[in-house]
């Protein structure tokens, strides 16, 4: 009787396990490419999973939390301007009563820096939030580091 007892709690112990899993819609790469001998541009790739969209850095006051990248100063570079980013879909979203720009699938972000001698890592971080048609998760921050050679 013991052993039944224990393999039934081990199951449902499995089984909540499995339902609370965290989602993670979006993966996030980098690379960096010199564009003169002291000029590099730096790219930031969010890839985002089907039916999950990732907010503009131009969302108004009043929708979701847009995406902020930050840059700690630093010795080796000086940033050249400010994040870009393509062309947004822009559409009315009920949830947050106003027309809101976003991606889907994947988008690149680019950070044009200025070097300081031939090589440099680039720091930083990302805050950004990811809703579905039924869902948006709270805002999440990544830390990233990307050398530049």
């Amino acid at each position: 009787m013991k052993k039944i007892i224990f393999l039934f709690c081990a199951v449902c112990l499995i089984s909540l396990s499995a339902n609370s899993q965290i989602l993670k819609p979006v993966t996030w790469s980098y690379a960096a490419k010199k564009t003169g001998p002291n000029t590099a541009t730096v790219f930031i790739k969010a890839t985002v999973d089907q039916g999950w969209h990732l907010y503009s850095q131009f969302v108004k006051d009043g929708g979701p939390v847009k995406t902020t990248f930050t840059f700690p100063s630093s010795a080796a570079y000086t940033l050249v301007g400010k994040t870009i980013e393509p062309k947004a879909i822009t559409k009315f979203e009920s949830t947050f009563k106003m027309d809101v720009s976003y991606f889907e699938k994947s988008v690149v972000f680019q950070q044009k820096v200025k070097l300081t001698g031939k090589t440099a890592t680039v720091k930083g971080s990302v805050e950004f939030m990811v809703c579905d048609d039924k869902q948006c998760l709270p805002p999440e921050q990544v830390d990233f580091s990307i050398p530049v050679k």
